[in-house]
């Protein structure tokens, strides 16, 4: 149900304020952006926690809005998240969350998580998991000029067309030690110091080793208690900015000078997510919000000295388990079969992937004789990665990987290897 249909049975609160609630909805739908929320207070307010929130409002808009009974203003917004399960009708959604504080809130307490909804809404959702029944299916361009690659929600170009949604982009910059993707929840700005900025995906010198970094740590449960990487990089950034890379995975690919092993051989260790998250009755964690760090909050480890407030902050990987929690979950990709009559190696991608290509490949977990996992469970498919067009890609991911996540796996993808294939 649409929030014009929901407000015009409301009695008493005129013509003028429907027109200011449609008003403000328009304005937030008609811009497609680069990111889940619309590009005002509300990507403010979900990347700072709320704060813009605290300042007063004109009285006008309190009398109408502000101040509607909380079970009428939760049956409201019930209506409309209901309504709404798909992009870009639910863009209805982000501008009830974007009318006021008690607004806000009560559109967060209503709204599931993908996990739960299967659905994408706000900036948030691109950090937690995925659902546990069907996929998120979406799909990745290339962009050869500019070196950026842009995620949308959707199953193609020609499928979804202006209905697709921008969820994260990602710029390729070449160092002479290895290649940086840096992502970004637009598509213009992918300065490590914005607010837009996610995380980004770095690689070793011939491209078989990669590190996962997010702008925002890890969950309690994983994080280790060792010591932080050392310091990177630095440079002078705002203590309002949020400062810090946490390492949250990394991938491997096998190498294959001699040709003679097939496809690539991939291999991911998830030190954010635990082993148990894919176990009977499991969970892998699930950030509500984003954290906001100035730089008297940092650990002395993790901030430099003096001026520099930025710095690239590590989990120990498999080789420090000892010092940690929990055992991570490591995925592996699924070892395809060779057909005869084609002569090629295949895998059964059900109809999403449909051109050849040794960027191809599906992500299951690892699991080692004696783990209480099921067999199923086993050989679900967790992350599938294919090509269906030029410079076209579809990304499907599910539970326990989040969109970020799943979006920098497979942009190692891109990155050359010569000593891998």
């Amino acid at each position: 149900m649409s929030i014009k249909s929901i407000v015009r049975e409301l009695n008493g609160f005129g013509a003028k304020s429907v027109s200011r609630l449609q008003r403000k909805a328009r304005s937030h739908g008609r811009a497609r952006g680069a990111h889940i929320a619309p590009e005002g207070e509300l990507f403010a307010g979900e990347v700072d926690g709320g704060d813009r929130d605290s300042s007063p409002e004109p009285e006008q808009g309190r009398s109408r809005w502000a101040d509607l009974p909380p079970e009428l203003l939760h049956d409201i917004i019930k209506r409309v998240e209901a309504g709404e399960t798909a992009w870009p009708a639910r863009r209805d959604v982000v501008a009830c969350a974007s009318v006021c504080k008690s607004w806000r809130e009560t559109t967060k307490e209503i709204v599931k998580t993908p996990e739960e909804c299967g659905c994408i809404t706000f900036p948030i959702s691109l950090k937690q998991p995925g659902p546990r029944d069907a996929p998120i299916q979406c799909f990745i361009k290339r962009e050869r000029a500019t070196s950026t690659y842009q995620l949308f929600l959707g199953l193609s170009p020609a499928l979804s067309g202006d209905m697709s949604k921008l969820l994260l982009a990602a710029k390729k910059i070449r160092k002479a030690t290895g290649t940086d993707f840096r992502i970004s929840f637009v598509g213009t700005d992918f300065c490590q110091t914005s607010s837009a900025y996610v995380g980004k995906l770095r690689s070793n010198f011939v491209g078989t080793k990669f590190t996962i970094y997010d702008s925002q740590p890890p969950s309690s449960s994983m994080q280790l208690n060792c010591k932080p990487q050392r310091k990177i990089r630095s440079v002078q950034v705002s203590p309002q900015v949020l400062a810090g890379n946490y390492n949250v995975a990394t991938l491997t690919y096998e190498l294959n000078v001699l040709r003679t092993r097939g496809p690539r051989r991939m291999r991911c260790t998830m030190h954010s997510i635990p082993f148990s998250a894919i176990e009977e009755g499991g969970t892998a964690p699930t950030p509500l919000e984003f954290n906001k760090y100035k730089q008297e909050e940092m650990p002395p480890s993790s901030a430099s000295k003096g001026k520099s407030s930025f710095s690239e902050v590590g989990v120990p990987g498999a080789a420090e388990l000892t010092c940690g929690r929990k055992d991570p979950l490591v995925l592996k990709n699924k070892a395809p079969r060779w057909h005869e009559q084609l002569q090629c190696w295949c895998l059964n991608f059900k109809g999403r992937v449909t051109v050849a290509s040794v960027k191809n490949f599906q992500l299951v977990a690892a699991v080692e004789p004696g783990q209480n996992v099921s067999a199923e469970e086993q050989e679900r498919v967790i992350l599938q990665f294919g090509k269906i067009g030029k410079d076209i890609f579809t990304m499907d991911y599910r539970y326990p990987l989040s969109a970020f996540q799943a979006f920098a796996i497979c942009l190692s993808s891109f990155d050359t290897k010569p000593a891998c294939e």
